[in-house]
């Protein structure tokens, strides 16, 4: 119970510098720092993050795919931690970091094209279903924060996201991607190079517990159908489910 109403006050914390501001426009240090570890406190574990830098990214990589979207760390999955004090070293240390939270631990996402996510959020609010955390990647994804399917107790019922497709492939993939075991997300208020960044599109004012994957899962891969259908160019590399 505690760590619900823990997430339920991220939740509904301000939305400014959730990921849409960058430079001079940014919340402040405190601010920033207060929703990553309200975010650590509601049991999503989190990783720093590269970020951009200038025209490239902080990794510093000739050529980076995917400049400020990729831990810092290639151990970032041991890192991962809801630790408060761990977290503000890592926010000392590395002002500027992107964080990524890990999914398959305490939450999933449901990770989609930006409009298939409003056409599904759309139908799943006129339908009466409860949806959980949303949050918008600039500038063309949307995520849906559900509960893991991917704990220790159910080792029968997860798969690794490798036999999806990497988070770096995204661009490559209009279709639905779940996030689970062995992957990761980036977490508000991160920023991208080509856009606004990332920022909570819904939560805040109202408890809005995670809700089972599969209740929204028909609804967001129709969406996704229909996306796909329009883009025929990118249909046929489009991510599970939309090709079986």
């Amino acid at each position: 119970m505690e760590r619900k109403s823990r997430f339920s006050q991220w939740l509904r914390r301000p939305r400014s510098g959730a990921g849409g501001d960058t430079g001079a426009d940014a919340a402040s240090e405190a601010a920033r720092e207060e929703l990553l570890l309200a975010a650590a406190a509601a049991g999503f574990p989190l990783a720093p993050a590269a970020h951009p830098s200038g025209y490239g990214c902080s990794c510093e990589r000739i050529g980076c795919p995917t400049p400020g979207r990729h831990p810092v760390s290639f151990a970032w999955q041991t890192l991962a931690t809801t630790d408060a004090e761990k977290v503000t070293k890592w926010l000392r240390a590395q002002p500027e970091a992107n964080f990524v939270t890990a999914t398959g631990i305490a939450h999933d996402v449901l990770d989609v094209p930006l409009e298939a996510g409003r056409q599904a959020l759309a139908r799943l609010t006129a339908a009466g279903v409860d949806v959980g955390p949303v949050a918008t990647v600039a500038p063309d994804r949307m995520l849906f924060f559900t509960a893991t399917r991917g704990t220790p107790d159910d080792e029968d019922e997860w798969w690794p996201c490798e036999l999806d497709c990497h988070p770096e492939t995204m661009d490559e993939h209009p279709g639905l991607r779940w996030h689970c075991r062995g992957s990761y997300v980036l977490l508000p208020p991160s920023r991208v190079p080509d856009g606004e960044g990332v920022a909570w599109l819904q939560g805040q004012g109202a408890e809005r517990p995670l809700p089972d994957p599969l209740t929204l899962l028909e609804t967001l891969t129709d969406a996704c159908a229909q996306y796909a259908g329009e883009r025929p160019d990118h249909h046929e590399s489009a991510a599970w489910p939309i090709g079986r």
